[in-house]
Formats: structure tokens, sequence, C-alpha cells
């Protein structure tokens, strides 16, 4: 049998553990990312170090891999439609053209009918006035249209702010931006879904999650929430899925009103922080569907046999891992990440239950 090699751009956690989930599948991995020493070269074959834009060197880590896939969505458009000239890359560059802005993605989604909270492009501060007098607020959430995760990139604006004062702080400029409504919502969902070359889907969650500072710091699952809203969740997750004919796998991010409606918050062309339990809690994690449905495998049922919470290990945090190195139905991942800077994920920790 002739052993694949599977190509991952970028270096952080994420794939980190997809590299680990490929090596049990006997796939090897390499590495590309201007990161020296990153988790994800510690665990691969091989690391390429170089900048995105590097044709060069892009060229000589798609002459080493078969495949290539991606572990974070801030990867320029512009290198994966080069890559693809050159090798098959999953998912393509329209999930991550879609998903790098929040314009376009929420156009997308409304457009294959998941609805969203309501939201509009920030052009002027007296159109933006009009927009918040229709939605009965006086208040709204500003975000840069691109390159914002883990609360970065946004601000909470009342218009009796100028809108020049806030377009200021976040260092970008009118058109760039999106306004979202506020929601008040009962809790936050997630679903990941991973899709093969066949259409074949598995979907891992619903999850719970709970925030800290903008950043996830626990996931539970099974999500304790009303049966019709999570097979909804899932049904969204997998019509979007099958409308962008996805293989690999994506993670839809939702809010859950006080009446129960779904609203889809994000999408993530990858895996997911809140789908790390699945490495403990199930026969197969989400990092080894997605490197099944990467490179040309089926899906595998899930086979969820714990419930489990996850929770990261964030800066300081991870100090305290040794206080459960002994500690039953306990996992511990550390990343091998060497500085402990304030926000940064540095591992995690799943406890697992008895299923229910």
């Amino acid at each position: 049998m002739t052993p694949i090699t599977l190509g991952i751009l970028g270096g952080g956690q994420l794939g980190r553990m997809s590299a680990l989930a490929a090596a049990r599948l006997g796939i090897r991995t390499v590495i590309f990312t201007p990161e020296n020493n990153s988790p994800a070269s510690q665990v691969s074959d091989k690391t390429i170090v170089a900048e995105y834009e590097n044709k060069n060197a892009l060229a000589e880590f798609a002459a080493l891999v078969d495949i290539i896939s991606y572990e974070f969505e801030n990867i320029p458009v512009e290198t994966v439609s080069y890559l693809k000239s050159l090798k098959p890359v999953f998912p393509d560059e329209n999930l991550l053209n879609i998903s790098q802005d929040r314009l376009k993605e929420k156009q997308f989604l409304n457009d294959i009918g998941i609805q969203t909270a309501r939201w509009t492009k920030v052009t002027n501060e007296t159109a933006l006035h009009v927009t918040l007098e229709e939605w009965k607020a006086s208040e709204t959430i500003i975000k840069t249209a691109r390159f914002g995760y883990d609360g970065k990139g946004q601000i909470r604006y009342n218009k009796s702010q100028k809108l020049s004062d806030a377009i200021l702080s976040l260092g970008s400029t009118e058109g760039n931006l999106i306004a979202e409504e506020i929601i008040n919502f009962k809790y936050e969902l997630s679903v990941i879904t991973a899709r093969d070359q066949d259409g074949n889907m598995v979907s891992y969650g619903p999850m719970l999650n709970d925030h800290k500072n903008h950043i996830l710091d626990t996931t539970t699952v099974p999500a304790p929430i009303d049966n019709t809203v999570a097979q909804e969740a899932i049904q969204k997750a997998e019509t979007l899925a099958n409308e962008i004919n996805l293989r690999g796998l994506l993670t839809v991010e939702y809010f859950v009103t006080n009446d129960n409606t779904l609203l889809a918050n994000e999408i993530a062309p990858r895996t997911h922080n809140s789908g790390h339990w699945s490495i403990d809690a199930c026969t197969v994690s989400q990092f080894e569907n997605h490197v099944r449905a990467v490179c040309g495998l089926p899906v595998a049922p899930i086979g969820r046999h714990s419930d489990a919470i996850m929770k990261n290990l964030i800066g300081e945090d991870v100090l305290t891992y040794k206080d459960h190195l002994t500690e039953e139905k306990t996992c511990i991942h550390l990343y091998g990440k060497q500085d402990i800077k304030t926000g940064r994920k540095l591992g995690h920790i799943t406890f697992l239950k008895d299923k229910k």
C-alpha cells in the first residue's frame, strides 16, 4: 500500500492534532507555516517554514505531498488557489473565501435559508443609524469584515458615539465593517460536520459552549437542550455542507434565543476548538474524520461512548494541568507551546463521564 502524504497549511494545535490523527491511519504529514517550532511541526514528518505568499516554498511543499488541507481560515485565498494548480486542496477556496469575510458569510447563509442575526454593511453613520432605528435598537456590534477571531476585531457601538471613533479603534475603514444585531441568547452551540468525496456525512454535537473574555472556556456534550433544536442545528450544518459540496470538515456556531430560535453566528472551514473532546469521547475524532475526508477515505460513525466536558487551558491556566494528572477519566492535552501569554490556548483537558 502506497502511503499518502497530507500537507497541512498552518502549524498550530489544530494542525498538531490532525497530524496525530493522520499518523493513526498511516498517513504522513508535512506542515507549511511561517512559525518556527510550531505545535504541528513537533509531531509531523517535515516542516517548511516560509510565508504563505512565498511561491517557491509553496511549490516545494506541494511537491512533497499528495493532498493539501489547512488548519485555520486566515490562509490567503491566493495561496490556496495557487496550490490547487499543483495538488488537490480540500476544502477548496470557495468555502475559505466565504468564511474569511463576514459580509459574504452572512449573505451566503441567508441565501441558502439559514437564519442569522440581522446585519448590515457599515457604509456611513447616517445609514447605520437608520438601520438601528429599523431594528429598534440603540446599540450594535461592529466587527471587521475580515480576520477577526476570539473576540478580536469587534466593538460594541452606541449611536451616541461617533462612528469615525469606533472605526479608528478597530483600525479599519467604512465598507470593511459589518454591524450585527445584539442578540439576547440563552446559549451558544456548535455543530461539526465531516463530509467525504461520496457525500457521506457525520456530525458531532450539538455542543454547548461557554466563553470567557470572548474565548471558548468550556464545551459540554451532549448539550442539555431541546431535541428539536439539536436536530435543527445538525440539519442546518449538513445543508451547508451539501450546498458547498464540502470535502472535508466544517463547523457552524449558533446562538439560541429565548424562544428557541436558532441563529447561525459563524462558520469555520476546519476542525474546531469545541470538538476537541471527540479525541477522547469518540471512536473517531473530528480530526480523524477530517483527515479521512480530505484524503479520499470514507468518513466513519463517530461512536461517542462517553459524555464529556472539555476545558481550555488558556494563559496561566495551563499551570493547573498537574492537578489533574492522576484523576480518573481525565485526559490532558498540551500543545507544546513554550511561552505562556494571556489569552493564548496552550492545552485542554477533557473530563469524561459515563454516557447517559
